[in-house]
């Protein structure tokens, strides 16, 4: 185990390689850093139906950059991935486009309504797990239903958290910078509580279950307790929940996105989630929108920020190099448990890093068609190199 995640075992195997693959680059040690191909189990590519946003190619492309070989595409497509036919549409572009591991969600309920069960028997081949992201599945009794299916497939149900009798409205959360600026909030009970249900069905069921994109104090505790009491639970945040917070807020768009940016005790508790081991992953939930539609300021614009290209750089930056997890923890954070939790395996895959290079958040730059991200113009370090799929180089930035 320890060859396939060791950057030093993982320089000697493949330098060579790499060399001869892209003609016939040199290699310091001290400067390249070889890392296993990242996983990201939360990721938006919009393709079909809504390719204006972000294709299956330029997703691919963009999280190729970032270091990624396997991602899982969310299912609020359209068609909506309810359905072996539907579930095609989505895999044949992948098979044509994608440049990377591209691993499609089926969604929990038809059309992702919440009102009647999708074919997950049908899909289960071809899924790598079931999810309605971007709603909260309502009923207590689809979830349920859901849940003993997946139990009965052996599949997970990766679940988007939230009480819509709860929202109010809301799109920020609902803290000081909303109470300070006149924005309708979104509290946390929405996000948890659909939690705390979540749990008790799951062990009702023994359905495995994993939680997207956690934001809450509350959330995390809840989970720390499940875990503790035997659930087969395991959860993900991204990192900008783990870096920013409702302090941070600015009038743009590009700082909306669901769930929002909390309050500092709640990133604070995050924090602590990801040190003793209660979060699991980091996702990106990479999430692209059209700019007219991030154009609009916190309360008219789209909710979602791409991610992809700056999420290891974000990590390593403010948490690498800043002693608060070692970068051994960071890869089970962003390819060793995704894939363990996920069943995606690793195979040959990596990629190449100048950890000691920083650089300046640009989005003009993006290979993603997404140009949202509350980083732009922050300094981070890690620039990725090259990343190889499949004996493939599909990203290289070598001078």
């Amino acid at each position: 185990m320890k060859g396939i995640y060791d950057p030093i075992l993982l320089k000697e195997k493949y330098s060579e390689k790499l060399c001869k693959a892209v003609g016939g680059f040199s290699f310091d040690p001290d400067e390249y850093t070889f890392l296993p191909g990242f996983c990201d189990v939360h990721v938006h590519f919009r393709e079909p139906g809504f390719s204006y946003k972000e294709t299956i190619r330029s997703g691919s492309l963009a999280a190729a950059r970032g270091g990624y070989t396997d991602v899982c595409t969310m299912p609020n497509l359209n068609p909506v991935p309810d359905s072996p036919e539907n579930l095609r549409v989505q895999l044949g572009i992948i098979n044509k486009d994608a440049v990377i591991n591209v691993h499609p969600y089926g969604a929990i309920t038809v059309k992702e309504q919440g009102d009647v069960l999708a074919d997950m028997s049908g899909m289960a081949s071809d899924a790598v797990a079931f999810s309605d992201d971007g709603k909260g599945v309502q009923s207590d009794e689809m979830m349920e239903a859901a849940m003993t299916e997946a139990k009965r497939l052996g599949k997970i149900i990766a679940a988007h958290c939230e009480v819509n009798g709860l929202l109010h409205g809301g799109y920020i959360h609902d803290g000081e910078y909303a109470k300070a600026h006149g924005h309708r909030g979104i509290c946390s009970e929405s996000e948890w509580r659909q939690i705390e249900r979540d749990i008790g069905l799951s062990k009702k069921t023994g359905c495995a279950y994993h939680v997207c994109h956690i934001s809450t104090a509350e959330s995390v505790e809840l989970i720390r307790k499940a875990k503790a009491d035997g659930a087969d639970i395991t959860c993900e945040t991204g990192p900008h929940y783990l870096v920013l917070d409702d302090t941070n807020l600015i009038e743009d768009g590009r700082f909306k996105m669901n769930p929002p940016l909390r309050s500092p005790r709640d990133r604070e508790a995050l924090i602590e989630g990801l040190l003793d081991g209660t979060i699991d992953m980091i996702a990106t939930d990479h999430a692209p929108h059209s700019a007219e539609e991030k154009s609009r300021g916190l309360e008219k614009s789209a909710f979602g920020i791409v991610g992809l290209e700056t999420a290891f750089a974000v990590m390593y930056t403010h948490f690498v190099k800043t002693g608060v997890i070692t970068l051994e923890r960071l890869l089970e954070l962003m390819c060793i448990n995704p894939r363990k939790r996920f069943g995606i395996p690793l195979g040959e895959d990596y990629t190449v890093f100048r950890l000691g290079e920083s650089f300046t958040v640009d989005p003009s730059k993006f290979l993603s068609m997404g140009r949202a991200t509350p980083f732009e113009g922050e300094k981070l370090y890690g620039v990725c190199l090259a990343t190889v799929c499949g004996g493939k180089t599909v990203y290289k930035n070598l001078k």
